[in-house]
C-alpha cells in the first residue's frame, strides 16, 4: 500500500506536464522498477488501463523507440478526446456537481449521475463521449464511487460537552457508593423469518444461506424488538425481546424485569438507581409516558430513580450501543433470525473477552401505542429537576419521599 500511495502522489504531481506518451512510458518505468506485480500496482494507483502500462513497458524495451515528435506510433488511432474537444472536462465537472460548479437547474440535478447518463448529457451538449470515456475522465479528475457517510449530527447543543461531563460525574459517584447505574436503549427492530441479515459467516464454498428476496413483514412470524439494560458497573447485559410495539411502557418494563431478575440480587443494599438514556425514542426526555412509568417503577421498588439523558443527536455514544448492542450484532451476523427463540438464544450467547455476559428473555405482552398520561397523572409525579439542565437531568422519588440534593 505504501508503494501505491507513493506512485499515486507522483502521478498527480506530474499529470499536468505529461502527454499521452509520457504517461505510458512513465507508468512503464514505475512498473518495471517495482518488479513482479508492478503493473497491477501502477494500474490501481493511476487509474490507467493495464494495456497502457504494458505498452509503456514495451516501448521502453524497443530498440527503435518513437521519434520525439510523435505521441503514438503510426496508425495508432486518434488523439485523446480531451485534446480534440477542449472544454469536455469542464463540462463533465459541471454535470457531476451542478449545484457548485455548474447550472443548479441542470437536468442531472435530481437524477442518478451514472456514466451513461453523463455521457448522454454530454452528447446533448455537442460532445462525442461514451460511458467508458466518462469513467476514465472521472478517474483522471480524482472522482470515485462512494456511498453516503454518516458524519453530520446537526447543530451541536452549546451545553453538549457540559452534559457529558455532568453525566459521567454522576455515574462515577453512583458506582463509587455501590449503587447501580445502567445504560438503556432499544435496538433496531428485526424481522423474524428467513430474511437477509447483514454480515458474513463461514459456510461450505458455494452454499450460502438462502433467504427471501424481499424484506416484507411476515404476519405469522412478526418482528422482534430488543430492549436492553446495560449494567455500567458490572459489564452485564439484559435484553427483553418484545413482539408488539416499542413504547415507553415497554422500555420501563424491561428495566423493571432487569431489576427483579438481576439488579436487586447484584445490589441488595441499593436505595437508588441511575439511568442514562438517549434524548429521543421510547425513553425520550420529553416523553410523558416515560416519566409516568418511571414513577410507577419507583413506587413498586422503593428506589430513588435518577435519569441523565444524552444530549440530542449523540445517541451513538450511549454506552449500551458499543458495549452490548454492537456485540450482539457481531454474534448473529450473516444468520437469518428464523424465530423469536433463535433470537433469544443468539443474544444470550453473546460474550466478549472483557467478560460481558447477557441474559435475554422474550416479552409477549401487549404495549399499545398512543397512550398518554393525563395532566392529573402528570401532576402527581414526584419529579425533582436537577439544577443543571432539569430537562435532561431529573430524579423521580417514590411518592411521599423527600427531595434530595444532586
Amino acid at each position: 500500500m505504501g508503494a501505491e500511495r507513493e506512485i499515486r502522489a507522483k502521478y498527480r504531481a506530474l499529470l499536468a506536464a505529461m502527454d499521452e506518451r509520457h504517461r505510458r512510458r512513465w507508468a512503464g518505468t514505475e512498473a518495471r522498477a517495482l518488479g513482479r506485480g508492478g503493473i497491477a500496482v501502477v494500474t490501481r494507483a493511476t487509474g490507467l488501463a493495464r494495456n497502457t502500462v504494458v505498452r509503456g513497458l514495451a516501448e521502453l524495451a524497443q530498440k527503435t523507440p518513437l521519434s520525439p515528435d510523435r505521441v503514438r506510433r503510426p496508425g495508432a488511432g486518434r488523439k485523446r478526446m480531451t485534446l480534440l474537444a477542449p472544454g469536455l472536462t469542464k463540462a463533465l465537472e459541471e454535470l457531476v456537481e451542478p449545484a457548485t460548479r455548474g447550472d443548479p437547474e441542470s437536468p442531472l440535478r435530481w437524477t442518478s449521475k451514472s456514466t451513461r447518463h453523463l455521457a448522454d448529457e454530454l452528447k446533448a451538449r455537442g460532445y462525442e463521449a461514451s460511458h467508458t470515456l466518462v469513467a476514465g475522465l472521472l478517474r483522471d479528475l480524482e472522482y470515485s464511487l462512494q456511498a453516503n457517510r454518516k458524519t453530520l449530527e446537526g447543530t451541536a447543543h452549546p451545553d453538549r460537552n457540559a452534559q457529558f461531563e455532568h453525566l459521567n460525574a454522576r455515574v462515577k459517584r453512583q458506582l463509587k457508593h455501590g449503587q447501580p447505574a445502567v445504560s438503556v436503549d432499544t435496538k433496531k427492530k428485526e424481522l423474524v423469518g428467513r430474511f437477509q441479515n447483514a454480515g458474513q459467516v463461514w459456510r461450505p464454498q458455494g452454499q450460502p444461506e438462502k433467504v427471501k428476496v424481499h424484506d416484507f413483514l411476515d404476519p405469522k412470524q412478526g418482528k422482534a424488538i430488543p430492549s436492553g439494560v446495560y449494567d455500567l458497573g458490572r459489564n452485564l447485559g439484559w435484553v427483553s425481546v418484545g413482539v408488539n410495539h416499542d413504547t415507553a411502557a415497554f422500555a420501563v418494563a424491561t428495566i423493571r424485569r432487569w431489576w427483579r431478575e438481576l439488579g436487586r440480587k447484584r445490589y441488595p443494599r441499593a436505595t437508588s438507581l441511575l439511568i442514562t438514556a438517549d434524548s429521543g425514542g421510547s425513553n425520550g426526555s420529553r416523553l410523558r409516558l416515560w416519566k409516568w412509568e418511571l414513577q410507577k417503577l419507583a413506587q413498586q421498588t422503593g428506589l430513588i430513580i435518577s435519569v441523565c439523558h444524552l444530549p440530542p443527536g449523540t445517541g451513538k455514544w450511549n454506552k449500551i450501543e458499543h458495549r452490548l448492542f454492537s456485540f450482539i450484532s457481531q454474534n448473529w451476523r450473516g444468520q437469518p433470525l428464523l424465530t423469536h427463540a433463535a433470537i433469544v438464544s443468539l443474544i444470550a450467547a453473546t460474550r466478549t473477552k472483557a467478560g460481558l455476559k447477557v441474559r435475554c428473555v422474550l416479552d409477549h405482552r401487549e404495549y399499545p401505542k398512543g397512550l398518554k398520561p393525563t395532566d392529573q397523572q402528570m401532576a402527581v409525579i414526584n419529579l425533582q429537576p436537577d439544577s443543571f439542565h432539569g430537562d435532561w437531568n431529573y430524579t423521580i422519588l417514590p411518592r411521599g419521599g423527600s427531595p434530595i440534593v444532586n
